[in-house]
């Protein structure tokens, strides 16, 4: 069954954590005690409904002061697909959370106040989902039962996010007009809104199309353990497991291995259920090589036809994620990209991008808490990538302390800079 991973964004207040419980209610995705437990706590709160927004919001804090502020997940199923929810916060505050949630999703529902409209947070969000290369929005317009469900509401909300979006590298975006908290358009179509004719939240989540948004063109696979059984009936067995990160690769197939240039075949690909003819994204596979080649952690197997970028000297965007220390030139962290880790020097900040107005800071020397700018790094060890826009797994990086090993920054690799 075919998996969608998706993020709900937006605004503090928009009712995000309301959303994912009426789906996960409405989808009869909960248990009679999660029931049970919620209502009570309503009850208690002396809310005069049974506030759904409970489901995720697990946090002490969060419930004291109404809002999201770590990134909850919850998982649920239909018949025709999984899902994997991330319902992230709202507050400036919390971006890197928002960044951290998002950074895998292949959807994300940007949820607006009908009665707001688009405001700061929810161009923040559109524009960070934008620059996370999420293939599919969903704009929800929440809250039309405070509207009078109005269609000219909707529209108006529409509008002005249609013309904020014309300005972002987005190539899908669905409206649905909603209330989260009666239910309308979450899971059932609305009879109160006999003016929308598209299809209610969850018939778009199980029918978006989400198969040709990876790379299938591109051969990568970053080896992440090499396999060898201990037991006398396998003593000749090596394989290497990993998870497919672009292209399609089938046995027979010529395949490099990056960073010896090593040229081989594949004699087999092996998953837990047996051997399969051929593999692509997302699949976890082992596979096994025709030659006795040298073959380790941190090393990619990829196609003849095209390969990766080579390069110790990179520029990309990076999301600066601590508040104990800023990020500057000179900074030295270690970096994990893929399955490959090696250490970096920032040498340049080249400039802090300004969210609201879509404007870069050129006279930026540094980048704090939640910013996002763009930083060009030299590595120990060459990396092999792809720009980001042409492939999210290669293209993508973490950085991290090496005195506290915190995850102190994300990025996304833009190419190599020439020396």
């Amino acid at each position: 069954m075919e998996l969608l991973r998706f993020a709900t964004v937006g605004s503090v207040d928009d009712g995000k954590s309301t959303l994912i419980g009426r789906l996960l209610y409405d989808s009869k995705s909960i248990m009679q005690d999660q029931w049970d437990a919620i209502e009570h706590t309503s009850e208690q709160r002396g809310e005069e409904y049974v506030n759904l927004a409970l489901l995720t919001d697990g946090l002490r804090a969060e419930r004291e002061q109404g809002i999201t502020i770590d990134v909850a997940y919850r998982y649920f199923h239909t018949p025709k697909r999984k899902f994997i929810i991330a319902d992230t916060p709202g507050h400036v505050q919390y971006t890197r959370n928002m960044v951290t949630g998002a950074s895998t999703a292949n959807l994300a529902l940007i949820l607006i106040d009908a009665r707001q409209g688009v405001v700061e947070q929810s161009r923040r969000h559109a524009f960070i989902s934008a620059l996370l290369g999420i293939p599919h929005l969903v704009v929800c317009v929440n809250k039309m039962d405070l509207v009078d469900y109005e269609e000219s509401a909707f529209n108006a909300v529409r509008d002005e996010f249609s013309a904020f979006a014309s300005k972002l590298d987005v190539r899908d975006v669905t409206f649905i007009p909603m209330s989260a908290l009666a239910g309308d358009n979450v899971v059932d179509s609305s009879d109160r809104m006999p003016w929308y004719t598209g299809k209610p939240l969850l018939q778009h989540l199980e029918e978006v199309e989400i198969a040709l948004d990876e790379d299938l063109d591109d051969r990568r696979f970053p080896v992440q353990y090499v396999i060898r059984p201990m037991r006398e009936e396998y003593h000749d067995y090596r394989g290497y497991a990993g998870k497919v990160a672009g292209g399609v690769f089938r046995a027979g197939d010529a395949v490099v291995v990056f960073p010896g240039g090593q040229r081989t075949t594949i004699s087999a690909i092996d998953t837990f259920d047996g051997p399969v003819e051929a593999a692509a994204p997302p699949m976890s596979v082992t596979i096994r090589l025709a030659d006795d080649v040298d073959v380790s952690r941190g090393n990619m197997i990829v196609g003849v036809e095209r390969p990766p970028v080579s390069a110790q000297h990179v520029e990309g965007w990076v999301c600066w994620m601590t508040d104990r220390s800023p990020l500057t030139p000179g900074t030295r962290l270690a970096i994990k990209h893929t399955t490959h880790s090696a250490r970096a020097i920032v040498t340049g900040v080249r400039s802090r991008l300004e969210i609201n107005t879509l404007a870069e800071d050129i006279e930026a020397d540094g980048l704090s808490l939640n910013e996002i700018g763009r930083v060009t790094l030299r590595t120990t060890e060459p990396l092999f990538f792809d720009p980001y826009r042409e492939n999210r797994h290669t293209g993508s990086f973490i950085l991290i302390d090496e005195a506290t090993n915190h995850t102190v920054g994300a990025g996304m690799l833009l190419g190599a800079i020439e020396e």
